[in-house]
């Protein structure tokens, strides 16, 4: 087996159909599988074989699916770096993987150290000039268009996705050939996706859900992918009625966002079914679009870990609120802090089994072993489950924001603030928004005799890690809530946020 198996699937089947439509450009089935064997060829001859992790720190641009697909089919492993990373964060990443080659481009290229990479040989640039770097254009001139996938055990790693962790530093979620594979078939069948379709991807390519969910499950059945670099309202909506997309994937924030716009001069008619992951869907959001439109959001729930797939809104039955049932082949159940199962109606967190669930984490036994127990994948998230089997999220066991889909750890931004020679003590957390679900706050104390303002504290912080995960406000205070044994107790801080934002709305 092999993920790229799709691509040549698609090639033997529709050689002619559009395949990919990116701004001015088409490709077809064909020309994407000799443009994918030319990157898989050229790999080779680099010195690139089967294990081997190879980095793609690439916006949403063609060469990024052509480049994701190439790695898969010589049985290297794609690590996919999210584009907003700074330097120190990149290079972690690549010492922890042990990467042996990078693809980027002529501005991110900036961010990828010139020393202390000592796995490194090889770095290609896909867009812009090769000032640093060689041209993955040039490499790919040079290699035959034509190729086959290897192939390769299920068990086989083919892809490492890095999530954020509660020590302050990025895992990497190995996922299998297995896991994808078993993931995008049950997305194509959830979804009812077909060779007709027309699936418009703004989503980050970089991220679990734009990888496997829309593009793998995509290819899978031979459709149609509008790919664009971002989310931008106007273009988003121009696409969908240039194009005629029929399938519209998002997170909730996005559908808000539509929420709140005249959507009257847009014709929005051609898409048939709706599709939201990676973050909650508030529930008047979910019927406020129902009543509006007259269709539902579906709904998805899973992790990266997970492949990202687990659950699903609706297959047999749709329920206001839910994450769904399991998807096939997997299983989902409630646990106490005991390990034994709930009862239908209590509280506890949700564990998951089943052929989406990761190798684990890249070099990481002992995290591994901590989320995964006898093959069942502890989410840390707190749920429920109703008699029919439907699950529904209520909290988390964790202090990570959850900012539009973006997951942050509080530890990680506290590590940067820590930083600053004038702080004491810092506590990040989560703090509603209605827009972005949460956005991240920190308490500041700062050392006797010191003053500086939030906006240095911010800009400071922007030097050294990803925009996405800045506070976007800053409370500087002269003590924290702690517990007995020094901890301090940030669901005390949650607490006290929540309240002062009710008097205000109040007032």
């Amino acid at each position: 087996m092999n993920i790229a198996n799709h691509i040549e699937r698609g090639d033997r089947l529709y050689p002619e159909k559009i395949a990919l439509i990116f701004e001015d450009k088409l490709f077809t089935y064909k020309q994407l599988n000799n443009l994918v064997n030319r990157v898989a060829n050229g790999l080779h001859g680099l010195g690139i074989e089967k294990g081997d992790r190879v980095i793609l720190f690439l916006p949403n641009i063609p060469e990024f699916i052509i480049c994701y697909l190439g790695i898969l089919k010589i049985g290297a492993v794609v690590v996919s770096v999210n584009v907003m990373l700074k330097s120190n964060e990149v290079s972690y990443i690549f010492n922890d993987c042990a990467a042996k080659a990078i693809i980027t481009t002529e501005s991110l290229v900036e961010n990828v150290p010139g020393i202390d990479l000592p796995e490194l040989e090889h770095i290609l640039i896909a867009e812009g000039s090769a000032i640093k770097g060689v041209s993955l254009a040039k490499v790919m001139e040079s290699a035959s268009p034509n190729g086959y996938a290897i192939e390769i055990d299920r068990h086989a790693p083919a892809s490492i996705v890095y999530t954020s962790g509660t020590t302050g530093f990025s895992k990497g979620a190995t996922l299998s050939h297995g896991n994808i594979i078993s993931n995008m078939y049950s997305q194509n069948r959830c979804c009812g996706m077909q060779p007709d379709d027309r699936l418009l991807l703004y989503l980050p390519l970089f991220h679990c859900f734009g990888q496997n969910a829309i593009l793998n499950a995509a290819l899978n059945v031979c459709a149609t992918i509008i790919l664009q670099r971002r989310f931008d309202f106007e273009q988003v909506l121009h696409a969908i009625a240039t194009h005629q997309v029929t399938m519209f994937f998002g997170v909730p924030t996005v559908f808000i966002n539509l929420l709140n716009s005249d959507l009257s001069s847009y014709n929005l008619n051609s898409v048939r079914y709706y599709f939201s992951a990676a973050a909650p869907m508030p529930i008047e959001v979910a019927q406020t679009w129902r009543d509006k439109y007259g269709k539902v959001i579906n709904e998805g729930y899973g992790l990266t870990e997970t492949s990202p797939c687990a659950s699903y809104n609706h297959d047999l039955k749709y329920k206001l609120g839910s994450i769904g049932a399991p998807i096939e082949n997997v299983e989902m159940k409630v646990i106490d802090i005991k390990g034994n199962q709930v009862e239908v109606g209590e509280l506890g967190q949700i564990v998951i089994r089943g052929p989406n669930v990761m190798l684990g984490y890249w070099n990481r036994p002992f995290e591994t072993a901590e989320v995964i127990k006898d093959g069942w994948f502890h989410t840390g998230d707190i749920g429920r489950v109703d008699e029919d089997g439907f699950f529904y999220i209520v909290d988390r066991l964790k202090d990570m924001i959850n900012m539009s889909g973006f997951k942050i750890y509080p530890t990680e931004v506290e590590n940067v603030i820590y930083q600053h020679s004038s702080v004491a003590e810092v506590a990040v957390y989560g703090v509603n928004d209605d827009y972005k679900g949460e956005i991240v706050h920190a308490n500041i104390i700062l050392k006797e005799g010191h003053v500086i303002s939030e906006e240095q504290i911010i800009k400071f912080c922007s030097e050294r890690m990803a925009k996405y995960k800045l506070p976007c406000s800053i409370s500087f205070v002269d003590s924290l809530p702690k517990n007995p044994t020094g901890k301090v107790l940030k669901r005390v801080l949650r607490q006290q946020s929540s309240f002062k934002r009710v008097l205000s709305n109040k007032s």
